[in-house]
């Protein structure tokens, strides 16, 4: 590989492939090669729009000596099947969350890449955007004091009102589909979690589908937890399929000895990051850097090409991945027994960007 370019394919072509595509057009060093999906007419349409060529499988994206890097953007079931392939095969991947749906697995990939040398990162990449780099510097910083407690709202709405495919999203639950992001954010801030005690219940069993098809979910749809990370912070994480994206509950909130900081959304990069001393108002913080407007979904991505080139870790890596993968599942036994959990897995925090020290 010339370590300035790298070489990817994409493995499914549903709904947030488009957005991939977009957002790695204006780095020429990373090179779209081809897609495939389990329908190859997605994929004829895909690199129609986005350029490359149509691979007829998984494995003619493996065989091809040309393919750097797999970006793996097919369904959640589906993710420790094809990553695992793809490390067989000698390919680095990226992958979208989450990296599997149990711990085992999860660490398992972990071990399995670095027993091939091969690299290993997954979504979501939100920390590092922007707003989410401001907040987190503005607590390096100590502007906060000692931050104890933090507050993470994952209000993502019935997905059948806007997914044109939801039966997938309710089988695996808001806590595997969108709990990620915000535990992606704490833990690079905080570190692992050790502890979780949780709740989690079907609270809107029966639901319809845009084209009026009737369905019935079992995974529970509502699931809130408390987690105590290795150096003392407590977080509560709520989670739902069920309030919409309007919920004046949302984003993170962070609060220390001497005030709290509010991150008004965990996924968009120009989300607003605001400060208030402990008993005072609220007031904006400035960004460390113009943000992006949206969510550049490629940054992981990019991250990870010039980390291959800089010979150095990418910031978000396989091993956190897993250790959120084993927070979600703790969090699953943790209602399902009505027990608290302990957790042992750990990773390495990544680095701050580099234009948000």
């Amino acid at each position: 590989m010339d370590l300035t370019s790298l070489n990817v394919a994409i493995v499914g072509c549903g709904n947030i492939a488009g957005a991939y595509a977009k957002t790695l057009k204006p780095y020429p060093q990373i090179k779209l090669l081809g897609a495939t999906d389990i329908d190859l007419a997605r994929a004829e349409a895909y690199v129609a729009a986005h350029g490359g060529k149509v691979y007829p499988s998984l494995e003619a994206i493996l065989e091809d000596p040309e393919v750097d890097l797999v970006i793996n953007l097919t369904i959640h079931h589906a993710h420790a099947e094809v990553i695992t392939k793809c490390l067989n095969a000698g390919k680095d991947v990226y992958s979208e969350k989450p990296l599997a749906l149990t711990s085992e697995d999860a660490l398992r990939l972990v071990k399995l890449a670095e027993e091939k040398g091969r690299r290993l990162s997954s979504a979501p990449i939100t920390i590092m955007g922007e707003a989410q780099q401001t907040a987190w510097k503005a607590i390096r910083d100590g502007r906060l004091g000692t931050v104890r407690l933090a507050y993470a709202e994952v209000n993502w709405g019935r997905i059948e009102s806007w997914h044109p495919s939801p039966g997938p999203f309710y089988e695996v639950g808001p806590l595997f589909d969108v709990g990620v992001y915000p535990l992606t954010i704490l833990t690079t801030i905080f570190g692992p979690a050790r502890h979780i005690t949780a709740f989690g219940k079907v609270l809107y069993p029966d639901r319809v589908t845009k084209e009026g098809v009737e369905f019935h979910i079992s995974t529970p749809d509502f699931a809130v937890a408390a987690i105590e990370f290795e150096n003392g912070e407590v977080a509560r994480l709520t989670t739902n399929f069920y309030v919409g994206h309007h919920s004046k509950q949302r984003g993170i909130e962070f609060h220390g000895d001497k005030g709290s900081l509010y991150l008004s959304d965990w996924q968009n990069f120009q989300a607003a990051v605001e400060f208030s001393e402990f008993g005072g108002h609220y007031e904006p913080v400035p960004y460390v850097k113009e943000p992006y407007q949206g969510t550049e979904w490629s940054r992981g991505v990019v991250d990870l090409a010039e980390a291959i080139q800089q010979h150095r870790p990418q910031r978000i890596t396989g091993a956190q991945a897993a250790h959120v993968v084993d927070i979600l599942c703790g969090i699953q036994t943790s209602f399902r027994e009505g027990k608290p959990v302990s957790l042992t897995s750990n990773f390495k925090q990544p680095e701050p960007m580099d234009w948000a020290r």
